[in-house]
């Protein structure tokens, strides 16, 4: 480079300042008609949101709440339809349970002989164990007042000679509900339990003074349970007690 300009690069910077200017000009200017343009747009924006909200206010009140008030009421008459089709099911042609047993599924929707006789079984192995132990905390959950106090009475009875329970629980042969009703807002369902059991009671002095610790007895047991159905509580609680004929 000598220090000189050449010409065409000369040329070539002017150019691209008059393009840069005209840009500018063009781009940084904003016509009254695309202002107003802009205004309309935004216009039709919140009409339409206003439109929108005011559809929105008119389905969402009256005719939702009918639609809904169809579907518990329908959803309620296929839980009692299946309520009864479970306990004309599990009757198996005894009139007479059936009766019992669909006066309470129709207080009770939720009411299934099957669900509950799983839990009488369960219940009745964990009441026969806890009595042999004396378990009074856990028989205080699963019994009525009137038998808490009896099974605690007889407990007590037992303690106080110093005599000791030694019990296995074998197994439930066969539990049967032979008996349901409804009194007033009390259901009341009572089991037959054939059980297997070793049992021996021992004195103070550890001697066998009944039953057998090496022999597997018989026993047959029957429980009636009751439970208020407007209660939340699912829980059942043995309500009386008798010894087979």
């Amino acid at each position: 480079m000598d220090g000189t300009i050449d010409v065409i690069t000369l040329l070539f910077l002017i150019v691209a300042v008059v393009v840069v200017l005209k840009l500018r000009s063009v781009l940084g200017r904003r016509t009254g008609d695309e202002e107003a343009r802009y205004e309309r747009q935004l216009r039709a924006q919140q009409e339409a949101r206003e439109r929108a909200a005011a559809a929105k206010g008119k389905v969402v009140t009256l005719p939702r709440r009918e639609r809904e008030t169809a579907t518990v009421g329908g959803t309620e008459n296929v839980a009692m339809a299946d309520a009864e089709t479970r306990v004309k099911n599990f009757a198996a042609g005894n009139t007479f349970l059936e009766q019992g047993l669909l006066h309470i599924a129709r207080a009770d929707a939720n009411f299934d002989p099957e669900h509950f006789l799983r839990g009488a079984k369960q219940a009745y192995e964990m009441i026969v164990m806890a009595f042999a132990e004396g378990n009074r905390k856990l028989l205080k959950d699963l019994l009525s007042r009137e038998v808490f106090d009896s099974f605690v009475a007889a407990i007590a009875d037992r303690e106080s000679r110093g005599e000791q329970i030694d019990q296995s629980f074998v197994g439930i042969n066969k539990a049967e509900i032979v008996e349901a009703e409804l009194k007033g807002t009390t259901a009341q369902v009572t089991v037959k339990f054939i059980s297997q059991l070793i049992s021996a009671t021992r004195d103070a002095a550890g001697q066998v003074i009944a039953g057998d610790p090496q022999r597997i007895r018989e026993v047959t047991d029957i429980w009636t349970f009751a439970r208020e159905v407007t209660s939340r509580n699912p829980n059942w609680r043995l309500i009386a007690t008798q010894a087979a004929n």
